[in-house]
């Protein structure tokens, strides 16, 4: 029986198969768990219960009467008021609104971003919205939509700023954003509409400062020998951001009381 060669099926002069390269992976980055978000859910829920109890205990609002953005009670001092009218809200579809709008920006933000980003930026979203509405608007306003505008302002921050990961540069994602603002200033501004739009353009214009200077950059890094996505934001970073922001609203919160 007559032995061939392994390869005598082959043309002739044909060169040897390639080896393919092995298809180059990057790692996702860190991502946690959106615990500060689902605390501020339940927090928020908890005291609309209560100002749904104690209204129908007493006759009044309570709640709002001691925690509501009311401009003469913070030019007596009361400055906490500019903090606590992110949690109360005038009725069930208002916090079922807010409360959506929470559950959907800030899982995502905080799973990207890490609980004390996602915390501070609510909490200066929250303070630079009740400052403009201080300073701008007379009227009495409640309602987390300060905090939400802050967080849809850094969300649209956060994609542009890591853009080359984005599928088309992320111009969808952007416009998203861009058209759900522009239809919430748009209602803001009809006939009979009692939106604090102050509330929510101060919301916004924090969240994106602070998303600016603070928020998530994404660069590939090789970490453990394996290409991934890492931030590249430290923690002096989100503080000094923090207290910029901070500071900048609190000086137009004081421009009440310098024109008395």
């Amino acid at each position: 029986m007559s032995q061939y060669p392994a390869d005598s099926d082959q043309p002739e002069n044909q060169p040897p198969p390639q080896r393919q390269a092995p298809r180059l992976f990057v790692r996702g980055p860190k991502t946690n768990q959106p615990i500060v978000t689902y605390v501020l859910i339940g927090l928020t829920v908890l005291f609309y219960l209560v100002q749904v109890v104690l209204e129908r205990l007493t006759g009044g609002d309570v709640l709002f009467l001691y925690l509501g953005k009311i401009n003469p009670f913070i030019m007596g001092g009361q400055f906490w008021r500019l903090f606590t009218p992110a949690l109360l809200h005038a009725s069930p579809m208002h916090l079922l609104a807010n409360m959506y709008a929470l559950f959907m920006l800030g899982r995502s933000y905080e799973t990207i971003n890490g609980h004390l980003r996602f915390f501070l930026l609510c909490l200066v979203s929250a303070f630079g919205g009740n400052v403009l509405s201080f300073v701008l608007g007379e009227y009495p306003s409640l309602g987390a939509s300060t905090l939400t505008f802050g967080l849809l302002a850094a969300q649209a921050m956060f994609i542009f700023q890591n853009r080359d990961f984005f599928p088309n540069r992320g111009r969808g994602n952007l416009m998203n954003i861009l058209m759900i603002l522009l239809i919430n200033l748009a209602i803001g501004v009809s006939a009979g509409s009692r939106i604090d739009n102050w509330g929510h353009l101060g919301g916004l214009i924090a969240g994106v400062f602070f998303a600016y200077l603070a928020g998530a950059r994404w660069n590939v890094q090789r970490v453990d020998n394996h290409p991934s996505m890492v931030d590249q934001r430290t923690s002096r970073e989100t503080w000094m951001a923090f207290l910029l922001v901070f500071i900048a609203f609190a000086a137009i919160a004081a421009i009440p009381f310098l024109s008395r």
